[in-house]
């Protein structure tokens, strides 16, 4: 049998699956293979076992992947699916312990790829998987309350539900690839500005949105609805934006402030501290505590401990010799961590207000000093800071979250810099000024319609 499946290995070619930009397939006629030719798009992920329709995606160099749901007989269900044609599995739901070990056993001599899209507390951040992912995800946007206004956050600005904190902790942990498979909300009609920012709030934090059409979407596309085709080559262009400059995602993130938090005790909650501190636009850097190790802290001038009594002698010793060196420590009283339950993704309500006890403490200790970067008139977006080993070349990532560009955006960074380049999905590059400010380097940008990128050296 195992023989039998070697004989269909899947042939990835030169792209390895931590290059793979996935989309849930609503369609398995081959004519719909169209629709992703020429875009970034290179990962189907679908529900049926069509052996025509993976067959003709493998010969356009399109990895097509079988969702298995818990239930049944998964190993056979795999199989079968190899068989098939398909080159990997996506076990999505939670299954019984060892479910995946199981399923990998049985398809090692195919070489097969297995994703595991579990609920995030399931999650092996520990594992060696070439990609890590859920299916659990926040829909991207500012929240509005019922009288049209934005909700505002414990640190005051408009509150904006994003995944970047949780793609930003789980990457701390060393993945290169992780997957948000968080689906469209039910019974709505998704407009093309939502989309983008489902995309961009993935790829902000170095994760990627696997790509989730609504109903009326998927139908307007695929009969050829002049709107929906145009959003879909605005998506798509998005995509590609990002796959283009893949080396933003193997940069390292930048800032003087870490965050030490257990993933177990909110480290992969949305809404979190970590999104608290990201909102106000100072960079931060997660530090799982099972990493907290010597030399983790790695230039940071300040650090916060969300949960100390969790900490081993030899992680205490760690932050002693940090603060020895010169380092700012803010050590959390009991109560600061937000354990989280199966199944939970973001704070209740009552936790949410706890949050701002948490950040008049964080405020008073950050004060006005630039932590790596300070940011003028973006309060409705959000951003990620992002360096070379070297220092030398910084990284600033925009996204907004509003429905219409912002204008006159000001970007202060510590360092002196004389170069600054700005990428836009629309836009392509182009050069700006760099001028001295406060501390360092300031950029103007003019507008950013769904996000930027400015790079300088």
């Amino acid at each position: 049998m195992l023989w039998a499946l070697a004989l269909v290995a899947p042939l990835f070619g030169t792209v390895s699956p931590a290059n793979w930009v996935p989309a849930r397939w609503n369609w398995t006629d081959v004519k719909s293979l169209d629709l992703v030719a020429g875009t970034s798009v290179n990962c189907l992920l679908l529900k049926s076992v069509d052996s025509a329709f993976a067959a003709a995606a493998r010969e356009r160099g399109i990895v097509a992947l079988a969702v298995i749901a818990p239930g049944g007989d998964t190993a056979d269900a795999a199989r079968k699916a190899i068989r098939a044609n398909f080159q990997g599995i996506v076990l999505e739901g939670d299954f019984p312990k060892g479910t995946a070990a199981h399923v990998k056993d049985v398809l090692a001599d195919s070489n097969t790829v297995v994703v595991q899209l579990t609920s995030r507390s399931q999650m092996d951040l520990a594992g060696a998987d070439p990609i890590v992912g859920t299916y659990q995800g926040v829909w991207p946007g500012i929240e509005v309350l019922e009288n049209g206004a934005a909700k505002a956050g414990p640190s005051g600005s408009a509150w904006i539900d994003t995944n970047t904190g949780f793609i930003r902790s789980v990457r701390a942990w060393g993945h290169a690839a992780v997957w948000l498979g968080n689906l469209p909300p039910a019974h709505t009609v998704i407009p093309g500005e939502r989309y983008l920012q489902a995309v961009a709030d993935a790829a902000l934090s170095g994760g990627r949105w696997i790509l989730a059409l609504d109903g009326d979407f998927a139908a307007r596309l695929r009969q050829g609805e002049s709107a929906a085709v145009r959003d879909w080559k605005r998506i798509t262009q998005l995509e590609q934006f990002f796959e283009a400059h893949a080396e933003w995602r193997a940069m390292q993130p930048y800032g003087r402030l870490a965050i030490v938090q257990d993933p177990a005790d909110g480290g992969l909650l949305s809404g979190g501290i970590l999104d608290m501190i990201a909102a106000r636009h100072t960079p931060v850097r997660p530090i799982p505590r099972q990493k907290l190790e010597p030399g983790a802290l790695g230039d940071s001038q300040m650090a916060v401990d969300v949960d100390p009594q969790a900490l081993t002698p030899e992680q205490r010793d760690v932050l002693k010799q940090f603060t020895r060196s010169g380092g700012t420590l803010l050590t959390a009283p009991s109560g600061w961590k937000s354990p989280m339950d199966p199944g939970q993704i973001t704070l209740p309500e009552e936790e949410t207000k706890r949050l701002n006890d948490i950040w008049h403490d964080t405020q008073s200790m950050i004060g006005r000093r630039n932590l790596g970067a300070r940011l003028f008139n973006v309060s409705s977006m959000l951003s990620n800071l992002l360096a070379s080993p070297d220092r030398k070349t910084v990284v600033v990532q925009l996204v907004n979250y509003s429905n219409y560009p912002v204008e006159s955006v000001t970007v202060h960074l510590l360092g002196e810099f004389h170069h600054a380049t700005l990428y836009t999905p629309e836009g392509g590059e182009r050069a700006l000024e760099v001028y001295k400010a406060e501390e360092g380097s300031g950029v103007d940008i003019d507008k950013i319609a769904v996000c930027a990128a400015l790079r300088l050296n």
